[in-house]
């Protein structure tokens, strides 16, 4: 779940990091001691500042607030009120989860801000922060690109980061920039953080109210009705191909292939936490909702079996196709182990599928996302 600035910096804040004075407002009002604010738009996406989202007030917030808001194509945007900052210099700091190394991943830079990726590469090095000689560790690696006293205060509030990473379940957070004072003290000027829904659980749902309000008013109404149905669907704007998976890590890598061939996907599903066992029914009937529209060109689903039957996946697509077909091409994979086979070959699968309407069927994903662009072809 992408949390906003303000819920981000409401979490940091229960651990203590410091954070400019700021409020939440939904009308143009700025409440006293907040006429020369910065106001940010609360979005779950960054960039705002390339688009004129967070601008300094100067004295005029209810103006600001409604130019902010005109871009936004939205008057009653919710905008986050902040006390300026006297910045001596920009930092970019930022902690991820590392699930190959089990450990956090830190990133420093002494240049941060808006054009932070025009910059040299930032600094990396690993973090665990319960670990004996933490912050001995932060300290060697901050020291080749920080004066010695800086280095020590970054390497204190990484690993104060890191922890706090750990308390509230975030797969990321980014902080920038992170602002020196001229007496030396780091302040948070910005928060893009990430937590795992999966965890959910174990929060206060108050807590990130505002994110969950931004996040819901986002959903298509596919999207939503997915959710209601219990898979994840995110619609892709400018995708060729509705595709239908099961599983993050299949789904990105057809993700890759179609965009490799310049098919590019419209749409990717995933299983829901705590989901139904099945929802392959529904997920086919939202991608040919979306093969209806003009600028879809076909259907794929790819999936594999282990030891599920092919012969009871085939005889299932093949019914609800029969019951509603496809509204354009549409291309199948199953990659089928040896236990799923049993009875039933690859050829007959293909046979009956071809019975109803099924373009092609490959197990080789590389080979069905061939077969489909040069069915399609490229985009005129």
């Amino acid at each position: 779940m992408r949390l906003t600035e303000w819920d981000g910096k409401v979490a940091l804040r229960r651990h203590g990091i410091a954070l400019p004075d700021a409020v939440l407002i939904r009308d143009d009002a700025a409440p006293a001691g907040f006429g020369d604010a910065v106001v940010k738009a609360q979005l779950l996406e960054g960039g705002r500042g390339k688009r004129g989202l967070v601008r300094r007030a100067e004295g005029d917030v209810a103006g600001t607030a409604r130019a902010i808001r005109g871009i936004l194509g939205d008057a009653t945007a919710p905008l986050m009120l902040e006390q300026p900052v006297a910045i001596a210099q920009e930092i970019f700091l930022a902690l991820r989860v590392d699930g190959t190394a089990q450990a956090i991943e830190v990133l420093c830079a002494p240049e941060g801000g808006v054009e932070v990726e025009s910059g040299a590469p930032p600094l990396r090095f690993h973090l665990l922060p319960e670990a004996p000689g933490a912050i001995a560790t932060a300290l060697r690696a901050l020291r080749t690109r920080f004066a010695p006293d800086l280095a020590a205060r970054l390497a204190r509030l990484a690993l104060r980061l890191a922890r706090v990473m750990v308390a509230e379940d975030l797969e990321s957070l980014e902080i920038n920039p992170l602002a020196r004072l001229a007496d030396g003290s780091l302040v948070a000027c910005d928060c893009k953080a990430v937590r795992d829904e999966a965890a959910s659980f174990r929060h206060d749902a108050a807590g990130t109210a505002l994110s969950a309000a931004l996040e819901e008013a986002a959903l298509t109404p596919l999207e939503r009705r997915a959710r209601d149905q219990g898979f994840q669907m995110v619609e892709i704007p400018g995708g060729r191909v509705a595709m239908v998976t099961a599983g993050a890590g299949l789904g990105m890598m057809m993700l890759d292939l179609l965009g490799d061939a310049g098919c590019p996907a419209a749409c990717f599903m995933d299983n829901a936490q705590g989901g139904p066992a099945e929802t392959a029914p529904q997920r086919f009937a939202a991608a040919f909702e979306m093969a209806e529209r003009p600028g879809i060109d076909a259907v794929l689903f790819y999936t594999t079996l282990a030891s599920r039957p092919l012969k009871g996946r085939v005889e299932a697509l093949a019914a609800a196709l029969r019951e509603k077909p496809s509204p354009k091409p549409l291309f199948v994979g199953l990659a089928a182990g040896h236990a799923a086979l049993a009875g039933y070959s690859m050829e007959r699968a293909a046979a009956d599928l071809a019975a109803v309407g099924v373009t092609a069927l490959e197990a080789d994903p590389h080979a069905l996302v061939r077969r489909l662009a040069e069915a399609i072809g490229p985009r005129l």
